[in-house]
């Protein structure tokens, strides 16, 4: 790891995961709406799915607050599980795609089937478009709710620019934000990108945030 990315992990953002702080938009409305319908949903397993940095993550812990829920990442599901299982009434998986244990997953969604429980499936896409070794899991994957955050509107990318800056208490004018959103891609990950460079000049570079720098990250003369 380079010095530099040492730097901006031990750097202290407050950054925020509470239901306030999630702001929203046409692009995210459904699957906000979804998890603040719980326990009220028609069936008990819910995926949200969407582009990494979409906000998944922060939904995410708006349900586990709401519910206490237990939260695990895909990466970590082994048999191990099933304990945390039995004494939480909802669950959630987060990374979903990074999840190998086909046969895991299978007795996850009886789990919640049998004990009518809950799940919560953070993934890039819906786990009905995912490809399974298990034709049960292929099954059982088309039994959910689907809520897909979509691509940033306008709103929403001025609401996450100016977060990102908020959580790092820098302070710029709504002009600026403006100038940035009718010129970056709407992508969620582009923004992190932007986001990430902007910690490299104002840390690294110990350049201020203005016009001049935005349109250096931006690579516009």
């Amino acid at each position: 790891m380079s010095e530099l990315n040492q730097l901006l992990l031990d750097f202290d953002y407050k950054t925020n995961f509470n239901e306030h702080d999630f702001y929203l938009s046409k692009s995210n409305s459904n699957a906000f709406n979804l998890i603040n319908r719980w326990p009220d949903w028609d069936k008990k397993i819910l995926n949200i799915s969407g582009e990494k940095f979409s906000g998944k993550s922060h939904l995410a812990n708006i349900f586990k607050l709401k519910s206490k829920a237990f939260l695990i990442k895909g990466n970590k599901i082994d048999n191990s599980i099933f304990k945390s299982l039995k004494i939480h009434e909802s669950i959630i998986i987060d990374d979903f795609e990074e999840c190998n244990e086909e046969e895991i997953l299978y007795s996850i969604f009886n789990l919640i089937d049998q004990d009518s429980k809950y799940l919560l499936i953070n993934s890039l896409k819906p786990i009905n478009e995912i490809k399974y070794r298990l034709p049960d899991l292929t099954s059982r994957s088309k039994n959910c709710l689907y809520a897909v955050i979509e691509n940033p509107d306008d709103e929403l990318l001025f609401a996450i620019i100016l977060k990102n800056f908020s959580d790092r208490q820098i302070k710029i004018e709504k002009k600026i934000i403006n100038f940035i959103i009718s010129r970056i891609d709407r992508s969620y990950r582009k923004i992190d990108e932007f986001i990430y460079k902007i910690d490299e000049l104002s840390l690294k570079k110990k350049k201020p945030i203005n016009l001049k720098t935005i349109k250096e990250i931006l690579k516009i003369e």
